[in-house]
């Protein structure tokens, strides 16, 4: 990670840590670096989440694009995977996407994607990050040469197409509720389901600007799974704000994590033929529960750091094609370079409907031993785990969980946060290990209270 950028993007309080010099300077870099510096005029395309400061992030960006020559597509209000595959299919130079994830309104981001519709190469931020600290100077365009805005909605259009396409079924007859989570999907979601014949029913979908992630989406899940037990539902789906994530709700109510997710999708690959290598891709940070699930039907599986980004890079190093996280990020490398959350959705219902099982059988294999996650927001994260005392309740922890359990400690890419994990076979265990180790890092003053 560099000094600006993490694992997803430039991301922080908008006007505090992420500020419009920002992303106007991200814009003029940007611009020149794809335009000028290669003796084009460069195309670049623009997408934001409905974030209030989203739209001051964007102008940013368009002047800063503008100023160095280069033309900036305008998406308006849609998905980071849109994004992705419309910087890949329209052959633009790279695209942005402002949002920050599932983080509140008051935050924002800035995630840069090649022209590939993948996350930009770590060579490439690094020079961003100098040009934002004044190392590189960047000339302006003059005459002729000066960039321009282009309204590119049908570029969100295009991608409706595309995901209506991926469907083999028909959806009529299948009651579904979608959580769009006052975020980028609320204007795509719903269109997607209905003009596949499902009878869906929407909720936090009246974005204000200020209500994006406010208790619901993918991390207040338990709205969603009242929601569907209360109009007797087929299945639903919650989404983050800028929906690369998708969690699932089953007819009964019951949570179906990204980790279900690997097992009930790679094993419908795995039963028709489709599942390279024989593998799923997951990180750290998935339950072992899966594990198990996985080596009865005799999938294979690796593990990664934790982020999307890393799960990508080693599915594109060993061409698997399937991988996620447990938060719901999952990516289907024939289809996606990115977790894409309404593709996620629409992939668990074609395995429902190709195997005419309810949501809550094909998720049944995967039986979660108690996994404790809390998180703390503290004043470095590199010192925080770089602290001797810290570092020696981490491995006590470790050793008495030898055989029964383990603990995950990292900090967030995206957040001055610190996340704190135990796994074990009883839940009382977790918390115990959990409350000692953040016991540790309180004492030590490392924690914003």
């Amino acid at each position: 990670m560099g000094k600006y950028f993490g694992t997803d993007g430039f991301r922080g309080e908008a006007n505090k840590d992420l500020t419009f010099d920002h992303a106007v300077k991200i814009g003029r870099f940007l611009g020149w670096y794809y335009g000028a510096r290669q003796n084009k005029k460069a195309k670049i395309v623009i997408g934001k989440d409905t974030r209030r400061s989203s739209y001051m992030f964007e102008y940013a960006l368009c002047t800063g694009l503008m100023a160095s020559g280069a033309d900036a597509y305008i998406m308006h209000v849609t998905t980071t995977p849109s994004v992705a595959y419309i910087t890949h299919v329209d052959d633009f130079d790279c695209g942005i996407m402002i949002s920050a994830s599932h983080n509140p309104y008051y935050d924002n981001g800035i995630k840069l994607l090649n022209g590939n519709g993948e996350k930009m190469e770590e060579e490439t931020i690094l020079e961003v990050e100098k040009y934002i600290d004044g190392e590189i100077d960047v000339p302006v365009a003059g005459r002729h040469d000066i960039g321009r805005t282009v309204d590119y909605e049908e570029g969100r259009n295009r991608y409706i197409g595309y995901l209506i396409s991926m469907s083999k079924y028909s959806f009529r007859g299948v009651k579904v509720g979608l959580d769009v989570a006052n975020g980028a999907a609320w204007s795509i979601a719903k269109s997607v389901f209905d003009a596949l014949g499902a009878k869906t029913y929407v909720i936090n979908n009246q974005p204000n600007g200020y209500n994006i992630n406010t208790d619901c989406g993918s991390t207040h899940i338990e709205h969603l799974q009242e929601y569907v037990v209360a109009n007797q539902l087929d299945i639903g789906f919650a989404y983050d704000g800028d929906a690369d994530r998708c969690l699932t709700v089953d007819e009964k109510g019951n949570l179906v994590t990204g980790d279900h997710t690997l097992y009930i999708y790679g094993l419908y690959m795995k039963e028709r033929g489709k599942l390279l290598n024989n593998k799923v891709v997951t990180t750290i940070m998935s339950n072992f529960g899966l594990y198990k699930a996985l080596e009865k039907v005799g999938i294979e599986y690796e593990q990664t750091a934790v982020g999307d980004k890393y799960v990508y890079e080693n599915m594109v190093k060993f061409g698997h094609r399937i991988g996620g996280e447990q938060s719901g990020h999952t990516i289907f490398s024939k289809y996606a370079t990115t977790g894409d959350g309404i593709l996620t959705s629409l992939k668990m219902m074609e395995v429902m409907l190709a195997k005419k099982k309810p949501m809550s059988e094909l998720a049944a294999p995967v039986v979660f031993v108690p996994q404790v996650l809390k998180n703390v927001r503290v004043t470095s994260k590199p010192a925080t785990l770089n602290d001797p005392d810290v570092k020696a309740a981490i491995k006590k922890a470790d050793e008495e969980l030898k055989g029964v359990g383990r603990t995950v400690v990292r900090e967030s890419g995206t957040e001055p946060v610190i996340r704190v994990m135990a796994e074990a076979e009883e839940a009382d265990l977790c918390e115990k290990y959990v409350d000692y180790i953040i016991s540790v890092i309180r004492e030590k003053g490392y924690i914003v209270e």
